[in-house]
């Protein structure tokens, strides 16, 4: 089938084009490369540089497409506080010109990248789709407004679609990894330790309420996050916008990430106590129970040590090349 992805030059958009075109799908990217690398777009892909919200209509015109895969975000959480502005322009407005090419040129069919942090700060675990949303930054403010207009699009127009809701998402696919200029992910953020390009990694709060005192988070690895969204793309149905959370079930703490870190890449990776940030929960842990029943997703590389282990085979290949913008 011909597929647009935008956002394909970003980490998971990357790798969801490079399963996509493995099975043997036509892949169109549109990406502007601003937090994107060039690089990580699909050789086989066609690659389209630009605005989504310039190209979308232009794009859509040019070919019968079966499917959307919508990836392309501003996604820092911080930024979103500082610049909300660009957030509801950016992540919105460029959506909702992306929904009205669709509808123009009657493309039915969407997967959205969506995220977690649509919750919020939520107290019981874990974490479902029934769960009450309540966004505390813009960047999830966003996202679920994003989800409200995709449903009333599915309703009125006979869109079929899925958002999905990612968790931590880590790991690296072959060739394909986290390599962005401003990092806030931990995986990656202990791996630049590593690699000498930081001094140490920071532990936010260590008085936490859980068994070793640091943060709880559930990690997705970013290939079993890829086969969820084509399974999403193979199942949608006219009319309906389906909502699933896409997480491994399991949490762990900062301080086992860290020590993960330091078995698998045999450095010391030194560790600094800082206080604790405003607005970061104890414990967040998906239930994937919804997509599993439903679709029959499973996730396959839930080991941390496999997780890690990916991410840094990525990163060492990159070498100096890796995290530039640090230097």
């Amino acid at each position: 089938m011909k597929l647009l992805v935008t956002g394909a030059a970003g980490y998971v958009g990357s790798v969801c084009a490079a399963i996509l075109i493995e099975a043997g799908h036509d892949v169109t990217v549109i990406d502007n490369l601003t937090t994107g690398n060039r690089e990580a777009v699909p050789a086989d892909a066609e690659f389209i540089e630009g605005d989504v919200a310039d190209l979308a209509d232009e794009v859509l015109a040019s070919g019968n497409f079966d499917a959307v895969f919508h990836f392309a975000a501003r996604s820092l959480v911080g930024e979103s506080m500082e610049v909300p502005e660009e957030y509801w322009r950016d992540n919105v407005g460029t959506t909702l010109t992306l929904l009205e090419a669709m509808r123009t040129h009657e493309v039915k069919n969407l997967v959205f990248s969506s995220t977690a942090a649509t919750y919020g700060e939520p107290e019981t675990m874990p974490i479902t789709e029934e769960t009450p949303t309540a966004p505390t930054n813009t960047y999830g403010a966003t996202k679920l407004s994003i989800d409200y207009a995709i449903t009333s699009y599915c309703r009125a127009h006979g869109l079929a679609a899925t958002s999905l809701r990612y968790f931590n998402v880590a790991g690296a696919y072959g060739d394909i990894g986290e390599n962005r200029e401003i990092e806030t992910h931990l995986i990656p953020l202990v791996l630049q330790v590593a690699l000498g390009h930081r001094e140490n990694i920071k532990m936010f709060g260590t008085d936490w309420p859980t068994p070793d005192g640091t943060p709880i988070r559930d990690y997705i690895h970013v290939r079993d996050l890829a086969d969820a969204h084509v399974l999403a793309f193979e199942n949608n149905a006219p009319g309906e916008h389906r909502i699933y959370n896409l997480g491994s079930g399991d949490g762990y703490s900062v301080r086992q990430v860290i020590e993960a870190c330091r078995e698998v890449t045999g450095h010391e990776i030194p560790a600094e106590e800082a206080p604790r940030r405003a607005g970061d929960p104890p414990t967040l842990i998906a239930s994937s129970e919804k997509i599993m029943r439903e679709l029959g997703w499973s996730p396959k590389r839930t080991d941390l040590h496999t997780i890690v282990s990916d991410a840094w085979a990525f990163t060492s290949r990159l070498g100096d090349k890796a995290h530039s913008a640090l230097r």
